[in-house]
């Protein structure tokens, strides 16, 4: 722990401004949308689209705050790494514009305030699984995987793939069989994000010491491995249809057309493991991927949209019952 809030280096905020500024780029902003829109489509499909206000706001906002504090902690724990790394070299802790000992209060206030949030307005299994997400990415993956394992993306991915569980209890108190589905969905979809982006800059990981599938194993077989999770995750987003039935035909839709685009890029990465445009074209798409992907979600557990699904589906069991007389 004294590791952790120890440091060298000043502060040298000229303004109020920039003192918030800094404390908000310690949350990683642009990570936590994505956290959210998973987070979104959980309690989506939960409420069958019947979602209240409130509970809407109160689970996004606890669910911001509980990722917020892990990527703070994160920050800290990794700020010697992120000083040398020419991308994470000008953020606040290695900057020096603000200090371990304030982030540290800073990220347990943030947790302290998720908690109360999910609580008070949702329940106590929301609460407690957003504080076991920031738990999970703190301890198991930042201070365990990252540093000492190729395996840290697949299994820190389960840290990610909380967010949609949050949602979903916050609704219905518990965890069903397509609540995890949703878990699997976004732990199958990172490796192949994250190895993407690993290959982009694999220079980079490969000077902190950081022991990533490109790194260590090269990327020929890093590429094999995006293309193996692509399929596996595909094949879990198509489980939300069928058997689960708690979406669609416009998910459906929306699935397939996701997809397609994916394995394209995941293809293209296979035959050819040493571009790096094609791999940050990967990881860029999908981004835009889990994005859309969770909207595809949220828009076929609305009222309008069960009309349409299930006309659909009324349509294709009688064209199938038409087909099976037929032989």
């Amino acid at each position: 722990m004294q590791n952790l809030i120890t440091s060298t280096t000043e502060r040298h905020h000229s303004n109020l401004f920039q003192v918030f500024y800094s404390y908000y780029q310690l949350t990683k902003p642009r990570i936590i949308v994505l956290l959210l829109v998973t987070t979104a489509a959980g309690t989506f499909l939960a409420a069958k689209g019947q979602v209240d206000p409130l509970l809407l706001c109160a689970t996004l906002i606890g669910g911001w705050l509980a990722a917020a504090a892990a990527n703070t902690i994160n920050c800290l724990y990794d700020r010697d790494i992120d000083r040398i790394m020419e991308r994470t070299s000008l953020r606040p802790l290695p900057s020096g514009r603000v200090r371990p000992s304030h982030a540290l209060i800073f990220a347990g206030t943030l947790a302290t305030l998720s908690f109360v949030i999910l609580a008070t307005v949702a329940n106590l299994t929301a609460a407690f699984l957003a504080q076991s997400g920031i738990v999970f990415y703190v301890l198991v993956y930042t201070h365990w995987l990252k540093r000492h394992t190729v395996q840290n993306i697949v299994i820190g991915g389960a840290a990610g793939a909380i967010p949609p569980l949050v949602g979903w209890a916050a609704v219905t108190g518990d965890l069903s069989w397509a609540a995890w589905m949703l878990f699997l969905i976004v732990f199958l979809w990172t490796p192949p994000h994250f190895w993407a982006l690993a290959i982009y800059i694999r220079d980079e990981y490969s000077e902190v010491g950081v022991p990533m599938l490109p790194v260590v194993e090269g990327n020929e077989v890093t590429a094999k491995q995006i293309w193996l999770y692509t399929w596996l995750m595909l094949a879990s987003t198509a489980v939300l249809v069928y058997p689960l039935g708690v979406c669609g035909a416009v998910y459906a839709a929306v699935a397939v057309l996701l997809g397609i685009p994916f394995v394209k890029k995941a293809r293209q990465l296979l035959g050819d493991p040493e571009n790096r445009d094609v791999a940050r074209s990967l990881f860029k798409y999908s981004i835009l991927y889990m994005m859309l992907l969770c909207l595809g979600m949220v828009i076929d557990s609305l009222p309008w949209a069960h009309h349409i699904n299930y006309t659909v589906a009324e349509n294709l069991q009688t064209l199938l019952g038409a087909f099976s007389v037929s032989f």
